[in-house]
């Protein structure tokens, strides 16, 4: 961790170090560049009193300082100050000529970054005018006025020398900076790949006939003799337009520059030695022509090449530009085929959905598969024309087409729904939306249609819409229901106080008496049918199911159904051969088909025909039976009355509900047949058109071959010799007197308590007990049905018999355990103790 932290600690510093060693070496070699430089002026003779006809430190300062920045400073006073010393000028002025130096190149740096875009003043011709301009005005001017201010406040100048002093250092730093701080500046934005083979030739060939040309024009190294022959040897200078309009028409900046470089070189040697044409007689006159072959040298060509430079890479970047768009049309062009391609498949793809487009004018120009699925027709068949060949003739006639369009138009977009015409002529039942396509400039180019077909789920909400209606028929059935229930289980305990009562009134065979009692006996069997029908419907009736034959129990209940009919009325039957028989209440069935005859007779008041089928059947083979499983036996009960209209024809199993006069119906009949129907497991239903009759079909659960149940209608002869103790168990004392008379009247003696408690408490007295009659619904802790499971713990050999007028607890009932319901007469208890305890008291 230790060694870590030290190498951590060392990066930074070590860095630091590197960087100052970097930056030393970097001031050396800028300090001996310019030193170098300013020293090798005095290689040239002197001419004059400034000895500088073209002072290259100022330019090449001025070049550092655009490459590598203010921070070179020191390297370029150091610099031109120690040439100065090393040539035993006066402290003074090499003082004055390092200021000098530095200024211009920092006052001209700064310019021609504000000014000129500093490094890149060659990008474009005006750039280069900038730069040159710069390089005239404030660059040598400031070195000028800094060194001319310089040498007179040393006592170098007398009064009458400055002027021409100041002019010789502007001409000097102008040229300077004019001429090779553009040759450095070109070179060292140089790319460092190598040179292409043709290009160095051609440079090489370029520098070769400048330098031959200036020698030839300026060079004091040309013979005398030939300079005679040659007087005005320095016209051929012009020669040098060839190679440098040649370099700046190619457009390269940097042979451009390197070659005035040459040239001018040349120019100031000649002007050194006072060659021709410098005459040393008129130095003024040979400085200002030097200076302009020095700038139009440098300056012109330059221009040139770089507007040349600017076109080429203007032309090249277009071309670049140029081939970059075709390739990317190209690629466009490649990615919108390919993106068609694949919507192609993707819309092909799509099987839920017909895709199609049309134009502004409502015709199809596309077409997807799965809209020819849905609608039937082929691409080649239905394009091009209108889509209103869709929709059904009224729609139309009404414009229908058209307005979705519009709709469409007005909000972009526009949901449709509803029936669509097949090529075939089938209706489907579609729904989707209809979407505007515009260009770039918002017009309209077309529509987008999307369809779907929804005709199963069309079906499907229908068929929820009726289930929900059945089950919230149900619901307000269940919700009757258990009112009628509780009605009727203390209607009954008031019938059977009435019909007991009445037939011990008959037994005192008063003569006065035999007429009221009779009247008093109809009305408690009206209400023992009324007490039926509504526990039927309510589902809380305790059936005592057995299976049954319907075709011989149809056969039996023959007269009792045409008793129900006028004789108006023909009576059909159709049963069919082998019909599985079913396992029912008896009693209800019977009274479940009397309400249905009683109602078709009333719906025939002039008379007609009333026909009872049988047939089996399977929720397969019936639509019907769509929420039921397995077989079935129809009882279908058809009139040829008048009819329900389709309003009413969802009520008639609803209780009360009655279209018959007042006084005429209860509206429990039909009510009766439908908690019959469903508490057997099974359902009804009805049919009808008015003016042509009603058929109402009640399905039962076929129940598997069995022990076909014989109903015994025979009175069975009771004697016994003892008579049998009977302990009636009710909380209802009134009720628990008549049970005992009825009881009594057979032939029983019988024993009174009125709870479960009492019953048990008897028992375990030791009381001898034949039979134990108890109602179903008692207070206390232990109900009727608790006493029987009680009894048959702890005491095996007596037998109990329960009744009941309404009780939910019924329904939990074991099947072993008999039950008689309430109201019964005295015939009704007789052979129902015979058939379950088979007890033959002493009458």
């Amino acid at each position: 961790m230790k060694h870590s932290d030290d190498g951590e600690a060392k990066g930074p510093a070590f860095r630091g170090a590197l960087a100052i060693v970097l930056y030393a070496l970097e001031l050396a070699a800028v300090a001996a560049a310019v030193f170098g430089l300013a020293y090798s002026n005095r290689l040239l003779p002197a001419i004059n009193p400034a000895e500088t006809p073209l002072w290259p430190p100022t330019g090449v300062a001025l070049a550092l300082v655009l490459l590598r920045g203010y921070r070179i400073w020191p390297a370029i006073l150091a610099g031109s100050f120690l040439a100065g010393a090393m040539a035993a000028r006066p402290l003074a002025d090499s003082a004055s000529i390092a200021i000098a130096t530095l200024g211009a190149a920092l006052a001209g740096a700064f310019l021609i970054e504000r000014w000129a875009h500093g490094r890149n003043a060659f990008a474009t011709p005006l750039d280069v005018m900038k730069f040159a301009l710069l390089c005239f005005v404030p660059t040598a001017l400031i070195g000028a006025t800094i060194v001319t201010a310089g040498f007179f406040l040393s006592g170098a100048l007398n009064t009458t020398q400055p002027l021409a002093t100041g002019l010789t250092w502007f001409f000097g730093d102008a040229a300077g900076s004019v001429i090779v701080a553009p040759v450095i500046l070109l070179w060292a934005a140089t790319s460092l790949r190598p040179f292409a083979k043709s290009s160095v030739l051609e440079a090489t060939a370029i520098f070769a006939a400048t330098a031959v040309i200036g020698m030839a024009a300026f060079s004091p190294l040309v013979d005398s003799d030939l300079g005679a022959l040659l007087p005005y040897r320095s016209l051929l200078g012009v020669l040098v337009l060839l190679p440098l309009t040649w370099t700046a028409l190619r457009g390269n900046q940097r042979n451009a520059a390197t070659a005035a470089l040459i040239f001018c070189g040349m120019a100031v040697w000649g002007f050194s030695e006072g060659s021709s044409p410098f005459a040393k007689a008129d130095l003024n006159g040979a400085r200002l022509l030097l200076f302009v072959i020095l700038v139009s040298a440098s300056v012109a060509p330059l221009v040139v090449a770089t507007a040349v430079a600017v076109r080429r890479n203007t032309e090249t970047h277009l071309l670049s530009v140029q081939e970059q768009l075709n390739r990317k049309i190209a690629e466009t062009n490649k990615a919108l085929d390919s993106a068609k391609r694949h919507f192609q498949i993707l819309i092909e793809g799509v099987v839920d959905y017909a895709i199609f487009v049309l134009d502004t004018a409502g015709r199809v120009a596309s077409w997807n598969s799965a809209a020819q699925q849905i609608i039937g027709y082929t691409a080649e068949e239905i394009i091009g024309k209108h889509f209103g060949i869709f929709y059904r003739p009224d729609e139309r006639r009404a414009g229908e087409p058209n307005r979705a369009l519009e709709m469409a138009v007005q909000k972009d977009k526009h949901e449709v729904e509803g029936w669509r015409i097949r090529k075939n002529g089938t209706l489907v039942f579609v729904t989707g939306s209809v979407s505007v396509i515009r260009d770039d400039s918002g017009n309209l180019i077309g529509f987008a249609n999307v369809i779907r077909d929804a005709t199963e789920r069309r079906d499907a909400q229908e068929k929820l819409v009726e289930a929900r209606e059945q089950l919230a028929m149900a619901q307000k059935m269940e919700a009757i229901g258990k009112l009628t229930g509780g009605i009727a289980h203390d209607f009954n305990n008031l019938l059977m106080i009435i019909g007991g009562n009445a037939q011990m009134f008959k037994r005192l065979l008063d003569p006065k008496l035999p007429r009221a009692i009779e009247a008093i006996q109809t009305a408690a069997k009206r209400g023992e049918s009324l007490t039926r029908q509504l526990l039927t419907f309510s589902r809380r009736q305790h059936l005592s199911p057995t299976v049954v034959d319907l075709g011989t129990c149809i056969r039996n209940m023959r007269p009792m159904i045409e008793s129900s009919l006028r004789g108006n009325i023909v009576y059909n039957e159709k049963i069919a051969a082998e019909v599985a028989p079913v396992k029912v209440d008896q009693a209800e069935l019977e009274l479940a088909i009397v309400n249905i005859a009683v109602n078709a007779r009333d719906a025939m008041p002039t008379g007609g025909t009333f026909t009872l089928s049988i047939s089996n059947v399977t929720e397969a083979k019936d639509p019907s039976l769509d929420q039921l499983v397995g077989s079935f036996v129809a009882l279908g009960f058809g009139d040829s009355g008048m009819g329900i209209p389709p309003n009413l024809l969802t009520k008639i199993f609803d209780p009360f509900f009655t279209t018959k006069e007042v006084g005429k119906g209860t509206g429990l009949g039909l009510s009766q047949v439908y908690g019959f129907a469903h508490q057997a497991g099974g359902t009804v239903r009805a049919e009808s058109k008015i003016g042509q009759g009603t058929t109402i079909t009640v399905y039962l659960p076929a129940s598997p071959a069995g022990e076909i149940a014989v109903k015994d209608t025979a009175v069975r002869d009771s004697t016994q010799s003892l008579r049998p103790t009977v302990l009636v168990v009710d909380d209802s004392a009134e009720v628990a007197q008549v049970t005992s008379s009825l009881f009594e009247h057979l032939g029983f003696n019988t024993v009174y308590r009125d709870s479960a408690e009492g019953a048990l408490k008897l028992l375990a007295e030791g009381t001898k007990l034949d039979l134990v009659f108890s109602d179903i619904v008692m207070p206390g802790t232990i109900d009727g049905v608790g006493l029987a499971s009680e009894i048959r713990s702890h005491y095996p050999e007596i037998p109990v018999v329960l009744t009941t007028g309404y009780s939910d607890a019924a329904q939990s009932v074991p099947p072993d355990l008999p039950i008689l319901r309430k109201p019964f007469d005295t015939d009704a208890l007789r052979g129902f103790i015979q058939d379950t305890v088979d007890l033959r008291p002493n009458a």
